[in-house]
């Protein structure tokens, strides 16, 4: 900013902007002289930047550039988003002799909604330096733009001069101060700020509840929300409901979610947004009935979208993604694409993350016609290409084995993200390219991209294929020691997975030891593995071991007692296999059935053992058998017969 501010300076940038062109409010350029009185009046029924540069000159004339009361009213229509220009009022600002709090705070609340985070605080900065003292309608926006630009240290300090300028109890401050270290990710600074409170209002516990959900400690959320319903006379208003369906949505905590829906159809009344909420809590959770329920019940959805003389009214898009993810997520994918035929014949234009929910649910089931289709309905309706759309279409390929496919729409990809490399890391790992995934983790690196702990579950499920025991500890260590990322499930699971099949029993079975045992969720699928590795190389001992332990934890686990089973086969041990197998009947446990599926023309046909019930199951067998006959040299077809009576393990 420029710091000049006399008198010859103004004059040409007045005529700069007014002299040059001509004059449209004649009202005000014939009159002799103006009161301040009649500039005021001017400024406030002015209706756009034409008007008030004309104003401005007649301001200039009577010597009122540099009155306070109206220098604020020409700030503050040059600061309104809608009929204003920022550019310019800085340009006037930069003239001011001596800027007071107001045009101050005017200024900072527009920067900082506009995401000039760096002015706001630049401004604030001056303000001080220029010996003014900040009251409640400065610190809220300053809090902004700190918590906007992650700047933790600026935020303490700034707290600080909260607390010297007397406002550190001031409601209004408080809620800003809090939402700033939510945005921060300093949990206990704004619980501290929260409880030292001496009056707390609505927006007060709002904060709390979403700054909670924020930083991901959602049975928090939920705790708060129970305690203004408990201590408060506070009603829960629509910010309030919304925060805490989504806690209730990551904890799948469908009893309170109910409550509250109650509480909505009984006193609150809906919204769009609580519309949205509900329905993607619903979903979630996996009641799609109710939440097909509220899909169809909400009536305006978008106000913009109201076309009710043309074709009725039309669902906000946010509720129709919503519930196709529902159906995605639950794997009724057939719903989902029925869902999005719908939208289209309503004329209700999907966003991109309608599409990333459709290639999303494509990816899970391997529908790849599915996915070309709505790949090429992207491209057509000119949906942008953007990061999260190329993603969804990098996993889809890849994990319908396309992985050519996969690497042509990574590298056309403008920006790439860390979900973007990842995702076509873990496509690679998954299709056994264990030299090209960790490559890419090289350029991922170079390109100044960082991992993140799905990053490396790509990468070591890539060592896991290719065998690279070495280079898969040294990933697993870098984890922690170089991205300070606390390894999961997932990592041990690959680094066991690794040494399980390099045959070095004994470190793997020494890695499950040294796991954080928070539970026992965290412990059967490692020593799973480790069964498995067991049953590969013939360690009986070991096997009997962990399958001793395994079933001490989870006994109805059918894929325990299988592989212990298969382990005394492996080593011809019938007896062993008789008593696992008399074991499992006598504790009630059943085999999983497999299932297995396949797209053709479109459609994905499903199949499970033992399951006859695919329509066209008699000539399925009668193909598989004309197959199987030339290469068993048999005259008999026993799976003719089979499909009376299906074999059940």
């Amino acid at each position: 900013m420029l710091t000049q501010r006399n008198n010859v300076g103004l004059f040409r940038f007045i005529s700069r902007h007014f002299f040059s062109k001509p004059h449209l409010f004649s009202t005000i350029s014939y009159s002799p002289r103006l009161s301040k009185t009649s500039c005021i009046q001017y400024l406030k029924s002015c209706e756009s930047m034409t008007q008030l540069k004309q104003i401005q000159t007649q301001i200039f004339r009577v010597a009122l550039h540099q009155d306070n009361e109206t220098l604020n009213k020409l700030i503050a229509f040059c600061t309104d988003p809608s009929l204003g220009n920022l550019h310019y009022a800085e340009k006037i600002f930069n003239y001011i002799q001596d800027p007071n709090l107001f045009i101050y705070n005017v200024l900072i609340k527009a920067f900082a909604k506009k995401g000039s985070f760096r002015k706001a605080i630049w401004l604030f900065g001056q303000l001080r330096e220029n010996g003014l003292w900040p009251d409640n309608f400065t610190y809220p926006y300053v809090f902004k733009a700190i918590g906007c630009l992650g700047e933790a240290w600026e935020g303490g300090k700034v707290h600080g001069f909260v607390v010297k300028t007397g406002l550190e109890f001031d409601t209004y401050v408080c809620n800003s101060l809090m939402d700033m270290y939510a945005e921060l990710g300093k949990v206990e600074n704004f619980k501290q700020v929260f409880e030292e409170m001496p009056e707390r209002d609505r927006v007060s516990w709002n904060v709390m509840i979403s700054g909670y959900v924020k930083c991901r400690r959602f049975e928090d959320a939920v705790n708060v929300f129970r305690r203004m319903r408990r201590e408060t006379n506070e009603k829960p208003d629509e910010a309030t409901v919304v925060s805490t369906l989504s806690a209730c949505t990551a904890l799948k905590n469908l009893k309170l979610g109910k409550e509250i829906h109650g509480y909505v159809a009984n006193e609150l009344g809906f919204t769009i947004v609580i519309g949205n909420a509900l329905l993607d809590m619903y979903a979630k959770c996996g009641c799609l009935s109710v939440a097909r329920q509220i899909f169809d019940e909400m009536r305006i959805k978008n106000v913009i979208c109201w076309t009710s003389m043309v074709s009725g009214p039309v669902r906000d898009i946010v509720l129709w993604t919503a519930m196709v993810n529902g159906y995605v997520q639950f794997n009724r994918f057939d719903e989902a694409v029925a869902l999005f035929r719908e939208m289209q014949i309503r004329r209700v234009k999907p966003d991109k993350f309608t599409m990333v929910s459709l290639l999303t649910g494509c990816a899970q089931l391997g529908a790849l016609e599915q996915g070309k289709w709505i790949h090429g309905y992207i491209d057509e309706n000119r949906i942008t290409m953007d990061a999260v759309v190329g993603t969804a279409l990098i996993e889809m390929y890849a994990k319908c084995g396309c992985v050519e496919k996969s690497l042509k729409i990574f590298y056309e990809l403008k920006e790439k993200d860390t979900a973007s490399w990842t995702s076509i890391i873990c496509g690679l790992a998954m299709n056994g390219k264990t030299r090209k995934a960790l490559e890419l983790f090289l350029e991922m690196k170079q390109a100044g991209a960082k991992p993140d702990d799905i990053t490396f579950i790509g990468v070591l499920s890539a060592c896991v294929h290719g065998g690279l025991v070495e280079e898969g500890r040294q990933f697993f260590n870098s984890m922690t020691k170089v991205y300070n990322i606390e390894p999961k499930l997932e990592h041990y699971g690959c680094l066991i997975d690794l040494l399980g099949r390099a045959g070095k029993l004994d470190e793997a079975e020494k890695l499950i030891d040294e796991v954080p045992k928070e539970n026992n969720d965290i412990i059967v699928p490692l020593y799973g593995s480790l069964l498995s590795a067991c049953r590969i190389h013939g360690n009986v001992e070991m096997g009997e071991r962990v399958a001793e332990h395994l079933v001490k934890i989870q006994s109805s686990d059918s894929s325990i007692h299988t592989l212990l089973a298969n382990i005394y086969a492996s080593a011809d041990r019938w007896e062993d296999v008789t008593k696992v197998r008399r074991k499992m009947k006598d504790l009630g446990v059943r085999k999983v059935p497999g299932c297995s599926s396949i797209e053709v023309n479109g459609i994905v046909h499903e199949f499970v053992v033992g399951d006859p019930s695919h329509p066209e199951m008699r000539e399925i067998y009668s193909m598989l058998d004309r197959m199987a006959r030339p290469l068993l040299d048999s005259e008999e077809s026993e799976m003719e017969r089979e499909i009376m009576v299906p074999y059940c393990w």
